[in-house]
Order: C-alpha cells, then structure tokens, then sequence
C-alpha cells in the first residue's frame, strides 16, 4: 500500500471517531526564557540521518513540513514525508531501534495528532493515531531501544505507549501531566512552568525535561518506579533554564539548554551517564533557528544570526563555530568525520550544500510537489 494511502487511513479511521478525537483542550507547555525550540532539526539513526524542513510560500498556511533522508552510507537526500495528511501544523520525528516515528502537529482545525510509523527507511508508512495534539516542540516525541514510545501534548501531558506498534494503534496511556510535575518536589524546586521534551535515560526509564522559573536547577526529571526525581542538572551560569531538546544516546542522555540571565542567553550542551553530568562551556545566541543531535553525542545549533555552532560530545565539550551557512539554510544535517549538510529551502526547491576543507559545496538540489495554495 502506498505512503499517501496508509497515513490517510488513519485520518479516515480518526473521522468516525471525531468526537474523541476532539476531546482535549489544547494548552500551553510554559513560556519559560525567551529562546523557544524550533521545529527545524535532524537526528541520526541506525538507518541514516533524518531532516525536518519547512518549505512553500511565505503564508502561514502555505508552509508545509517535509521530511528528508540520507542513508547511514551517505549519498542523496530523498523525500520521504508521509503523505495523504496536512503538515501545515509541522512535523516531530523521534527514532529509536529499527523504528521511526512521526507525528502531525494540529492543523486544518484537527484536534489530534496522526502519526506515521517507518522501519525501511521512510519508504512505507504505517498510519497511527494520537487523540490529542502534540507540543509545538522537536522534543515531543521520544522512542526507546525496546520500542517504548512517548508523546508530550499541547497540554503539557504525557503519554506512553509499550511499543512503537502499540503507539501507531494508539494505544496511549498517560504517565504525567505538567500539573504533577510542577507539584513534585523537584519541579517545585525549579519552579516548573512547562514541559518541553521527553526522552529516555540510560537504564531505559523514561525523562521529561521543561523550563524553570527559578535560577538554579534545570527541569530535567526522571521517572523512578512511578516517582518523579530531578536529574541532578545544575548550570554553572545559574539563571533561569529551559531545556530546548532531549535525547538518548549509548549509555546516556544529552540536554541542549537555554539559561537567560539579566546579561543575556546562554546555550548550553549536557551529557549524562546516568550518575553525573558533564556540561559544556556556554555559547551565546539571539535566537534559535534550528538545532539537532548527531552520533556519539554531539549537537548543532543555528542561531538567529551568525555563525552555526557544533559540539563533538562529552569527551570535547568546547563548541566550535562553523563557517556562515549558504543563504536560507534551514536546518542542518551532521555528516561522517565531523562535516556538515546545510538544507537550504526556496519555495518548493531544496538545495543541499556540504561542508568540507572549511568551505560549503553545493551538491544536490531536490524540488518537492508542493501546491502553493493547497492544505496538505
């Protein structure tokens, strides 16, 4: 069955069940400092690297979300956004064993978020239903090595599922809300005012990360036989906290964080291994237009302006800037011995520029079917 067939299914399924899947309020997740987490980002798997792109006209409701490919040998970027749903709302991806998720935030005046579900590498699809709407956050969706499945709502819940199978039947059950959270004596001690990001920690136990309203403790909390702890992150900058991405890695988690002080923001990575944490030194920035997880722990960020920024991981915590990005990059895609991929998107065209001896080269351009004036 085709892409376009299969993920529409699941909006079909979902019509006949619209008064469920309608049921819950949308939220907010928390303002916290002012850097949001945009949803342009990649992530590397055991397939290949993934890249989340938004592309069309300068409307709002003529901006649609792809989702691009590179396999682990690298070679050619590859459309493989799930089709037959509108993406105007955006797109999360999460991966974890031989599975990758992806969830439709809201749009089109939907309620619920559709998910698709790939294990061949984004060539076919398996459609999937969340009946609520997902957090406007790369960090919303998180899959673990056995397949657990987590899911951050609008609301600031979150809900789990035992498998990436069960998830695309949705087959959803809550397993904290922000309420909760804020009510814990870790997230009183932050002063927790929002979720956003789930993720896994080193023994497989799930991790929810958010924003602070008190200097100090960073939101990062996990989940102890049913009792919410504090990771133990403290940034030596202080200031107010939020975490921008969670992910996990071999035998650990890594954190990129905001921490606004009177003098400004600062970005910071963090790499756990389950008993300490290991932070690297701060970088600023004016803004976030896209930032991303690579192998072995490293991460990437896009500033609002100036030059990118790339952490290699824990072992060499100093950030290292790379050189000025090719005009309208919109994220970046890490790549083999330390080089980059810079996605530029004009209208429906993408052009990949790739980095190498210090300078980028353009080497494949992919123009994607959109209908500027459509809805999906």
């Amino acid at each position: 069955m085709s892409r376009r067939v299969t993920v529409a299914a699941a909006l079909l399924a979902c019509a006949g069940l619209i008064a469920g899947c309608g049921s819950r309020p949308a939220g907010v997740t928390g303002a916290g400092p002012p850097l949001a987490a945009p949803l342009s980002t990649s992530l590397v798997t055991a397939q290949g690297t993934w890249a989340v792109a938004v592309m069309g006209g300068p409307d709002a409701d003529n901006k649609f979300w792809q989702l691009f490919f590179r396999p682990v040998t690298g070679g050619r970027w590859s459309l493989v956004t799930p089709q037959g749903v509108a993406d105007n709302g955006g797109l999360v991806a999460a991966g974890g064993g031989a599975y990758l998720v992806v969830g439709f935030r809201p749009s089109q005046n939907l309620a619920f978020s559709p998910l698709a579900t790939s294990t061949d590498t984004g060539r076919n699809w398996t459609p999937g239903l969340l009946d609520a709407g997902l957090a406007d956050t790369p960090g919303a969706i998180a899959v673990g090595p056995s397949g657990r499945t987590l899911a951050l709502l609008q609301d600031g819940t979150v809900e789990a599922a035992p498998t990436a199978g069960a998830a695309a039947a949705g087959r959803w059950a809550p397993l904290t809300t922000l309420k909760a959270l804020a009510a814990s004596a870790p997230g009183r001690a932050c002063g927790l005012e929002g979720v956003t990001a789930v993720s896994f920690g080193p023994d497989g136990s799930p991790m929810v990360a958010g924003s602070c309203a008190r200097p100090g403790p960073a939101g990062v909390f996990t989940d102890a036989g049913g009792t919410w702890r504090s990771a133990g992150l403290v940034l030596p900058a202080g200031g107010r906290a939020r975490v921008l991405g969670l992910t996990a890695i071999a035998g650990g988690t890594v954190a990129l964080l905001a921490a606004s002080r009177p003098g400004g923001t600062s970005l910071f990575t963090a790499w756990w291994n389950g008993t300490r944490w290991t932070v690297s030194a701060p970088v600023t920035a004016d803004g976030v237009r896209a930032f991303g997880f690579g192998p072995d722990g490293s991460a990437w960020l896009l500033p609002g302006h100036g030059r990118p920024e790339a952490v290699a991981g824990a072992a060499s915590s100093a950030w290292r800037p790379l050189p000025p990005v090719p005009p309208e990059t919109g994220t970046l895609a890490p790549g083999a011995g330390g080089s980059f991929d810079a996605l530029a998107v004009a209208g429906s065209r993408l052009t990949v520029w790739r980095l190498g001896r210090g300078a980028w080269a353009r080497v494949q351009q992919v123009t994607v079917p959109i209908q500027v004036g459509s809805s999906g």
